[in-house]
């Protein structure tokens, strides 16, 4: 059983841009996007954004070309790759779609390093048109998250993947992102995880004005440099206090539980500072 899961959001983490902004820019379509931004929800204007390049006679193989050209921190492949090969369980929980992540990832050559990706689904449909869907059927039911835009909570995900660690046995998260749909997923990790904000973008603005609603050990970082620094030296800390308790276990030692002292708001004072998060 691995020791660590390390959670990557996508868009400007692990690629340096925002997927869906890239292709619509690189493709020509901007002035659409703007036009239709205002009038839908993201997800819904993606997959319509697709149909109108489809119909400009924009095929797959244009998409997958400026999907291989997305400009990424050359320090960020190494360091999933390390992390894989020390045994870490790698995921992605992302709001672009399956389809231009899993083209990105095949092509820098890293799909085989994640178990799970957690995204809008999306295929080719016959007529060659890439169609995106929803995480959540916003339309038949609400996922009842206010700080998630309503394709997608981040946070239902990371309840059910604690509830699979549950059964699993303990395994300590690490979660990295940057973008305001990356808060509520933070909040739920516990106090033996970690997350990683990229500093100056607005999980960590959230954060930094929230202290008290995150529970996890925090480590902010700037570029794919730091990314691969404080995230290596954390899977290494990790495996370090493992290492420990075992050996201590095996001695018959008195096994010790290190307790985070923080201060923090009664249940009330933090029901009411999600509800100030609410979109």
């Amino acid at each position: 059983m691995t020791e660590i899961m390390v959670i990557f959001d996508f868009d400007k983490t692990i690629i340096d841009i925002d997927s869906d902004n890239w292709v619509v820019d690189e493709l020509g379509a901007t002035d659409l996007f703007n036009q239709l931004l205002p009038t839908m929800p993201w997800n819904s204007m993606m997959d319509r954004m697709m149909k109108e390049l489809h119909a400009e006679g924009k095929t797959i193989e244009d998409i997958e070309d400026v999907l291989k050209r997305v400009p990424i921190h050359p320090r960020v492949v190494p360091a999933i790759k390390t992390a894989h090969s020390l045994g870490c369980d790698l995921r992605v929980v992302s709001d672009a779609n399956l389809f231009f992540i899993e083209t990105i990832l095949n092509h820098l050559g890293i799909r085989e390093c994640f178990t799970e990706i957690n995204t809008n689904p999306s295929y080719v449909d016959e007529e060659g048109r890439l169609r995106i869907f929803p995480f959540h059927d916003f339309h038949s039911s609400s996922h009842g998250c206010n700080l998630c835009p309503p394709n997608m909570c981040k946070g239902k995900i990371i309840e059910r993947i604690q509830a699979s660690l549950a059964i699993e046995g303990q395994k300590r998260i690490i979660y990295l992102g940057d973008g305001r749909g990356d808060f509520c997923p933070m909040s739920k990790l516990k106090e033996v995880d970690y997350v990683m904000p990229r500093k100056n973008f607005p999980v960590w603005e959230l954060i930094s004005k929230n202290p008290e609603l995150v529970k996890a050990e925090i480590h902010e970082w700037t570029d794919g440099v730091e990314l691969e620094r404080i995230l290596l030296n954390l899977i290494k800390k990790i495996k370090a206090k493992n290492h420990t308790r075992k050996e201590n276990t095996a001695k018959g030692g008195k096994r010790t539980k290190s307790v985070q002292i923080c201060e923090v708001g009664t249940k009330m004072q933090k029901d009411q500072k999600f509800k100030d998060l609410e979109l």
